[in-house]
């Protein structure tokens, strides 16, 4: 049917209302509304938002197929609501010439179970010592804005100058993986008592904190944007807030794993704990809470990161950092933010779906419930709590941190541009 009526949902957590769709596009919403012609779905007490956007995914096509494609990847997206998501750039080969994005971009178009925008490397191989070719990814058929060479830091000042000077040009963001490498040779968790315990070598919060300083005054010199990527520290938060307070142009995200996990976990050496950044400590933590909830974080980007089996069963040093996180982001938000009482669900909406929509320009994405817009749509069940089981996963990986892990809500249904890719829970 191309009417769908959505009856008794809590738009945003508000008050009980029908949503109609007709089509592509949201046709009505309100009370009472009439059901004639429309398949309806009764959502009473669950909560409707817009469709979430993800601003860092990782989809491994081409390339690393055994971890990941876009099919899959879209359709894990599409499990946790997702109506969109940003794909990073370190594939095989590197997403760094226009033919690359644009053949993600068609895989996105073919197979996708959410839109795909792919996101250019911002220097040739993610080697950090020549621009990659931005104009023409920005002007392809993909139409790149969000350029990074996340699993590697654009460490050069002088190349991230010239990067955050190019993309200005077109409105484009440089979306900046903050790692000193010299800092963090030989690094396996984060820096602190439990490295020290444990014997394994430290990730210095400032490793990341002097990039994102350095980084955040380059833009203030060039006058263009910057995008935080996984920020992870109390300091980070600190001196994203002192750049805000200045007036510049700097966005931050924060994974979901970095909300609710610590160090603390390491001591298992279960490589699934094992991330880029990496876990940090309870102040870290709860300090990243209070930044998402007052603003100063942006918004929560999962980091995705799909890997085979054969990757993450291994001894700690010799294992692949990352975790996926597309299925179970929603609900570690709706632990850590919601029922903490830091955010409403209208604060997860602007966090998860409007400012990624809007830092990323992805059209038709993170736009209100209301008549007239595009129906990117995703119902969650709030009440729901139960174990997370990854052999229920869509991702093609398991290499989740939450398994057998009891956390809050369910996204039931999504709606891409009114066209239901997940209902009941299953994919269509």
């Amino acid at each position: 049917m191309s009417k769908i009526l959505i009856r008794g949902a809590k738009v945003l957590g508000g008050e009980p209302q029908d949503v109609l769709i007709d089509g592509e596009t949201i046709a009505e919403v309100g009370t009472g509304l009439s059901a004639e012609g429309a398949e309806v779905v009764e959502a009473g007490g669950k909560v409707l938002l817009p469709g979430l956007v993800d601003l860092h995914t990782h989809l491994r096509e081409p390339g690393r197929e055994d971890s990941e494609t876009v099919l899959t990847g879209t359709r894990a997206a599409a499990s946790g609501g997702f109506t969109a998501v940003f794909a990073m750039a370190n594939t095989f080969p590197v997403a760094d010439t226009a033919g690359v994005v644009e053949q993600v971009y068609r895989l996105g178009k073919e197979h996708g179970y959410c839109d795909v925008q792919p996101i250019g490397a911002v220097t040739v191989g993610l080697e950090g010592q020549k621009l990659a070719e931005l104009g023409a990814m920005h002007e392809s058929a993909a139409g790149v804005t969000v350029f990074s060479d996340d699993g590697k830091c654009v460490h050069d000042a002088v190349i991230m100058r010239r990067a955050l000077e190019y993309v200005k040009a077109f409105g484009g963001v440089v979306a900046q993986h903050a790692q000193e490498p010299r800092l963090t040779e030989g690094a396996q968790m984060n820096e602190g008592v439990v490295s020290a315990e444990l014997g394994l070598g430290g990730w210095p919060a400032v490793a990341e904190e002097s990039i994102i300083a350095r980084d955040v005054l380059l833009a203030e010199h060039v006058g263009s944007r910057v995008h935080i990527c996984h920020l992870s520290t109390a300091g980070s938060v600190e001196i994203v807030r002192w750049a805000k307070s200045r007036g510049i142009d700097v966005t931050a995200e924060v994974t979901p794993h970095h909300l609710l996990l610590t160090d603390e976990l390491v001591r298992s050496y279960n490589p699934v704990y094992k991330v880029n950044p990496p876990l940090r400590t309870e102040r870290d933590v709860l300090a990243l809470r209070e930044a998402l909830a007052d603003g100063t974080i942006d918004i929560v980007a999962t980091d995705h990161a799909p890997h085979p089996h054969e990757d993450k069963d291994c001894e700690w040093a010799a294992a692949a950092m990352g975790m996926v996180g597309l299925e179970t982001a929603l609900s570690v938000v709706q632990e850590t933010m919601v029922e903490t009482g830091l955010l409403d669900w209208a604060g997860v909406a602007d966090r998860m779906s409007i400012t990624p929509a809007r830092i990323g320009q992805a059209a038709g994405h993170g736009r209100p419930v209301s008549a007239g817009e595009p129906a990117n749509l995703t119902l969650v069940d709030t009440a729901y709590r139960g174990a997370v089981d990854s052999a229920g996963f869509a991702s093609r990986s398991r290499n989740t941190p939450y398994e057998g892990r009891e956390l809050p809500g369910r996204v039931t249904h999504t709606w891409l541009r009114g066209k239901a890719t997940l209902v009941d829970g299953k994919l269509t």
